[in-house]
């Protein structure tokens, strides 16, 4: 959802609302109580929340297979008599 940023031009009170595309945009100023809200141009920012896809959802997981593998090759062939290599 965008993140919106409006500023009264009554008392120059400036807030932030998270609103949809679709939503109509806030008159009423919460600091003041009067119907002079306006939308402020302003680098665009959205927020990701509930349910859905994320850029992670398609990788192949060859990495993490390949990966347990490995840990689990390493687990089994490390020595257990006490003897340590330490360079």
């Amino acid at each position: 959802m965008p993140i919106y940023e409006y500023e009264c031009t009554n008392c120059e009170h400036q807030m932030e609302a998270i609103q949809k595309f679709s939503d109509k945009p806030l008159k009423l100023c919460p600091a003041c109580a009067e119907n002079t809200l306006e939308k402020r141009v302003s680098a665009p920012s959205f927020r990701l929340s509930g349910t859905g896809w994320y850029e992670t959802d398609f990788k192949p997981n060859k990495k993490k297979v390949a990966s347990k593998k490995e840990a689990s090759n390493n687990a089994n062939s490390c020595s257990t008599d006490g003897d340590f290599n330490v360079a």
